[in-house]
Order: C-alpha cells, then sequence, then structure tokens
C-alpha cells in the first residue's frame, strides 16, 4: 500500500520537510567533477524537489551525513576538556538507494555494535530518517545483486517520480499524517529494485593464506598508485586518524578531530619507531580486498562491500574491485580444488 501525490503536492511536502530536517541526498554540481567542465553527482544539501539526481548514481557516497569527513570530538586546555557539541543541529532526512541503505548497517555494526558504542557516530545516527531511492535498472558498474544489497525493507519512506505524480511508500506515522493531510491518493506501491546486473562478482566461501601470497597481488604494486580515492568514495570504509590542533595563541589548548583516512596511502600503517605494516602497494590492496569480502563477514555475518561499484568508477588507474574479487574466487576454487 502507497500513496500518490501530485508534483506540487510532493514540493509541498518537501518543503515541510526542510523545515523540520536537514534533507541530504544526491544532488549534480555543475563544473565541479574531475576534470574541466565535468559535473559530479555527490551528496549535499537540498534545496528544492528539483535537485534530487533520480538518473544516475552518486559518485561519492551518503557516508559523511553520518560520519563527517572531519569531526571536532573535544576541545582542551591546560586544566579542562570540552566534548564538542554536534554541528548539525536539526535532525537529517537522507535520500539513499538500497545499497547505500544496507551501507548504513555496515557502518551501524562498527561503531554501535563492535564491544564499545562510538557515541559520537550515536548521536548523529539516532536523528536520521531514511528515505529509500528505488532503482528501475542497474547502474553501469554496480553487483549489489551478487551481495545481497539490491533489495530492502530497512526504510522510513520509499519514493519514486513519475509521469503520473510520486508515489510514496511510508512506515513513518509522522508521514502517514502529513500525505492525509494533503489529500494523497491511496495506490498500491512497491520500490523498484534491480534484479540482475551487468557485472556480476562471485565471492568465494573458504579461503586460506595460500591466497595471502598469491602472486596476483604483486601486479597491484606497480599499477595502484595509492591515492586513496577508492576507499574516499566506499560507503563502507570507516578508517580514520586522530589530530590534535593546537592554537596559535595558546600553544596549551586546541581541539582533538577524527579524520577521514585511508588504508592504501602512504603512512597509514606507519608506526613508532619507523615501522610500517604494509609498504607496497598490492599489500594495502590485498589487506584491503580481502576485509571486504572475508574478514569482516567473519565478525559481523556479512560481506562489508556492498557492491555499488563506486570504486571501480573513481579509480584513476582502471583497478577494478569487482575483477579482483572474482580472480580471489578463481584462486580458491583452483586451491581447493587441489585439496580434493
Amino acid at each position: 500500500m502507497g500513496y500518490q501525490l501530485q508534483i506540487e503536492d510532493m514540493k509541498q511536502l518537501f518543503g515541510r520537510w526542510k523545515a523540520d530536517y536537514i534533507l541530504l541526498g544526491p544532488r549534480r554540481m555543475a563544473g565541479e567533477g574531475m576534470y574541466s567542465d565535468t559535473d559530479v553527482i555527490r551528496y549535499g544539501e537540498l534545496e528544492n524537489w528539483e535537485d534530487l539526481e533520480w538518473e544516475q548514481r552518486s559518485h561519492y557516497s551518503f557516508k559523511e551525513a553520518v560520519l563527517p569527513i572531519t569531526q571536532i570530538l573535544f576541545y582542551f586546555t591546560e586544566e579542562t576538556v570540552t566534548e564538542a557539541q554536534p554541528e548539525r543541529r536539526k535532525p537529517a532526512l537522507i535520500f539513499l538507494r538500497s545499497c547505500d541503505i544496507h551501507a548504513i548497517k555496515r557502518l551501524d555494526e562498527i561503531y554501535l555494535r563492535n564491544r564499545f558504542e562510538d557515541k559520537y557516530y550515536r548521536r548523529l545516527r539516532d536523528n536520521v530518517k531514511l528515505v529509500l531511492m528505488g532503482c528501475p535498472l542497474s547502474c553501469d558498474s554496480g553487483f549489489c545483486v551478487s551481495m545481497g544489497t539490491n533489495r530492502t525493507e530497512d526504510y522510513d519512506a520509499a519514493v519514486r517520480p513519475g509521469a503520473e505524480g510520486v508515489r510514496i511508500a511510508s512506515k513513518w506515522a509522522e508521514l502517514d499524517r502529513e500525505l492525509e493531510r494533503l489529500g494523497a491518493a491511496a495506490v498500491e506501491f512497491r520500490p523498484d529494485f534491480p534484479e540482475e546486473n551487468a557485472v556480476k562478482v562471485e565471492i568465494p566461501e573458504r579461503l586460506d593464506n595460500s591466497v595471502i601470497q598469491a602472486p596476483l597481488w604483486k601486479e597491484y604494486d606497480s599499477r595502484c598508485v595509492g591515492c586513496g580515492r577508492c576507499n574516499f568514495v566506499c560507503p563502507t570504509c570507516t578508517c580514520f586518524t586522530m589530530q590534535d590542533i593546537y592554537y596559535t595563541d595558546n600553544g596549551r589548548a586546541g581541539e582533538r578531530r577524527r579524520v577521514h583516512a585511508s588504508c592504501m596511502v602512504d603512512g597509514y600503517t606507519d608506526v613508532a619507531g619507523g615501522g610500517c605494516y604494509r609498504k607496497a602497494n598490492g599489500e594495502r590492496m590485498r589487506f584491503k580486498v580481502l576485509h571486504k569480502i572475508s574478514d569482516f563477514k567473519k565478525q559481523f555475518g556479512d560481506q562489508m562491500c556492498v557492491g555499488c561499484g563506486r570504486c571501480d568508477d573513481i579509480c584513476p588507474e582502471y583497478i577494478s574491485f569487482s575483477a579482483c574479487v572474482n580472480r580471489v574466487a578463481a584462486l580458491a576454487k583452483e586451491e581447493n580444488r587441489h585439496e580434493l
């Protein structure tokens, strides 16, 4: 069961949402792409209903809405420590595809159910409503069907624009009341989910130590340039570093920040005494891939990767994560055949 609104009524509803929430969604930013005179689609604050980009998947994920790129944790002086207040004062309403809603579940596992709860993440996450954007067709590089993330029921509302108006499915009492006030017609509506991707990925069920020593990782020593773009566009990468910023007018006072980091860039695994756990880019690629398809699942039950395909699109060296996973799966099959 769902509702149908005329476009003008949808704009009115959007305006009411905007009064109570920060509205975040994928929007086309003209001329801000990687190359000259190209656009980029990324998450940002929405001013109008028309700002939403429906035709293409965003190049960057929603992640910074619940996990800011730079987040002040606390301020300090010689004698005091004061916890920073959240920068976002109003609750947020975020428009997401199914794969990204699954990604939020991965972030929840890491920050809320990983032995210790992260209160900085919790206070943002608790003030978020999720609006599903259906996908009638698969994006070019996505492999969400292979990862089981092409469908979801974990949303507060689902929205689909069309020639006849806008259809909405609601699991949110406040929205139900608002739709009734607007005189929305009751209709049958179920969100669109892709049933097939052009890109297909096979996830290996069993991996042993032979995969760690496989020669395929050496290929990435020269191919990968260690820019970290794959991590920064990924909706499930959660690595960060800490920075203490000292104020110039008082060297004994400052602030501590949590800042997004990348396991693919130089310096991430450096330790005291000049040590480094993973110097070669191939070693970093191995760590990332196996963490996404194996290590995370051992701890939380699902693969960390949700198959959005953004990493394949963003890589300046055209390295395909999905192709790498398929190579690992083929290697694992070969090893298992030898064991038999």
